[in-house]
């Protein structure tokens, strides 16, 4: 039989669309040509095929190879169609028998010597694939990773001969069994941090009802360290969650290991990221950090040396939750569920307000600094909180502060009610669903129509207020939201 038909995927953000594989011999001139928009990537393949199965000692066909990765208008990148090809290419020239293939998907970047190596986007492939009803052969760290789908059958191999003699001999690849990972994740203590109780309450606020944060501060006051233990405040993530971070961390270029499951990503790009490494994108779109930091914190340091169109484009996922990638062939989109906190200095020396060091810059300066941030970004960030410096008796004093699993279980405690009345996070509420949770008592509303009368809060700003004020309820446990709940809700709005 000339013709073999093999099954695999092309990754198109977290869709992994089928891909048929399809494998011609023809008589003439020796040539070996790959069909269907392959990239650059994908057209090395050729020699990589051409050696592994050379080495592996099988007959590379003296024939006119025709390679097409159907559909023809989809875009291939990346090596995991080199499997597939070798197996294809055998399959035509008799040397496998091409009746069982049918019921496989491959996806494996081979090695010169026919050894499988690991590919990108391994959960997403196994979710397909068993939604397909077909087994997914997948080199062993893949395959490791691609059993946390529950249903999906998975073999693991270390080289091209394995996945031959199934076929050939009937030497059946191991079957990975579905498991999930014991989740031990650890995170910096927020006891660590020596006073700053207003910062603190802050982030407990923010792990409660899943808020955005800029801390405000000198140099030296502990911003950084108070943005390292946000992920250690967050309740643990549930199933799902954990396997759609999982699955965005597998796509990476930096990977995804099972010690990660469960655990809240904390991405730290950082001043001089570009739009793309920041919301993602690329000729075939991959994640950017707010796709990354999906389910966790996105942490941005020293934020107005960032580029002002870059931070402009965390408009649309800090309402949203999600990012598209447009480009001429074709779009993507990713989940980018994050919480953002960043730190900044209060004007570009760092020290205006500072006890004990003088501010050098003029009004100008300060202006210009501080107009690196625009109204409609800062207006959807829900906290913004003062973190001066501190005293020397403070920072000469042992710390007894709370710990990050006290923190934690009061932030899980007000998130379990959330759930419970709405089914998600405070932050993540709805214009209508604000008005059917977030209604506050008399004394509190003529506290809310004097704040909007004095701060010229917008319509967003006096939504996320709201917000928040539920969230500060939920953790007293108060069924309704009271004057001092919008009370604390309201001065996390006048730090800037």
């Amino acid at each position: 039989m000339s013709l073999a038909i093999v099954h695999s995927r092309a990754l198109v953000g977290l869709t992994a669309h089928p891909v048929v594989v399809e494998v011609h011999l023809a008589n003439g001139l020796p040539a070996f040509n790959l069909v269907g928009l392959p990239d650059a990537e994908v057209k090395e393949s050729r020699e990589r095929v051409r050696a592994a199965l050379t080495v592996s000692g099988f007959e590379f066909p003296a024939r006119r190879i025709t390679v097409n990765l159907a559909p023809a208008d989809l875009p291939k990148s990346s090596g995991l169609y080199d499997l597939a090809i070798a197996i294809g290419i055998l399959a035509a020239s008799g040397q496998l028998p091409a009746d069982a293939l049918a019921q496989y998907e491959f996806a494996a970047e081979l090695g010169l010597a026919g050894d499988l190596r690991p590919v990108r986007g391994a959960i997403a492939l196994a979710r397909a694939a068993s939604l397909a009803r077909r087994a997914l052969i997948l080199p062993e760290p893949n395959a490791r990773q691609a059993a946390l789908i529950p249903d999906a059958t998975v073999h693991a191999a270390q080289h091209l001969l394995e996945v031959c003699k199934q076929f050939a001999a009937g030497e059946m690849l191991p079957v990975v069994p579905p498991s999930t990972p014991s989740v031990s994740a650890s995170y910096p203590d927020l006891a660590d941090v020596r006073g700053q109780a207003q910062a603190k309450r802050a982030l407990e606020i923010a792990a409660a009802g899943g808020h955005s944060v800029l801390l405000l501060g000198p140099p030296g006051t502990g911003k950084s360290m108070l943005a390292k233990r946000l992920p250690g405040l967050l309740p643990p993530m549930e199933a799902d969650e954990a396997l759609e971070s999982a699955a965005i961390q597998s796509l990476g270029r930096s990977g995804f290991t099972l010690a990660q499951f469960g655990a809240r990503p904390f991405r730290s790009p950082h001043h001089s990221a570009s739009a793309v490494a920041l919301v993602g994108g690329g000729s075939v779109p991959q994640p950017g950090e707010v796709s990354m930091a999906h389910h966790g914190v996105l942490f941005l340091d020293e934020l107005p040396e960032f580029d002002r169109k870059v931070l402009e484009m965390l408009r649309e996922p800090l309402e949203n939750g999600q990012i598209q990638i447009s480009r001429a062939a074709h779009a993507a989109d990713f989940p980018a569920r994050f919480q953002l906190i960043a730190a900044m200095n209060p004007c570009p020396c760092g020290y205006l307000g500072h006890p004990r060091k003088a501010c050098r810059c003029t009004p100008e300066q300060m202006a210009r600094y501080r107009g690196r941030l625009s109204g409609p970004l800062l207006d959807r960030i829900d906290l913004l909180v003062e973190v001066p410096a501190l005293p020397d008796t403070v920072l000469t004093a042992s710390a007894d502060g709370e710990s990050s699993a006290v923190v934690r279980a009061r932030a899980q405690q007000a998130r379990e009610r959330q759930r419970q009345r709405q089914g998600h996070a405070n932050a993540a509420l709805e214009a209508g669903s604000i008005d059917a949770h977030c209604t506050p008592d008399e004394p509190g509303r003529a506290l809310l129509g004097a704040a909007l009368a004095k701060l010229g809060l917008s319509a967003r700003a006096y939504h996320r207020v709201l917000k928040v004020a539920r969230t500060i309820a939920d953790l007293d446990s108060a069924a309704r939201i009271g004057a001092p709940h919008l009370a604390e809700a309201i001065q996390y709005r006048r730090a800037l």
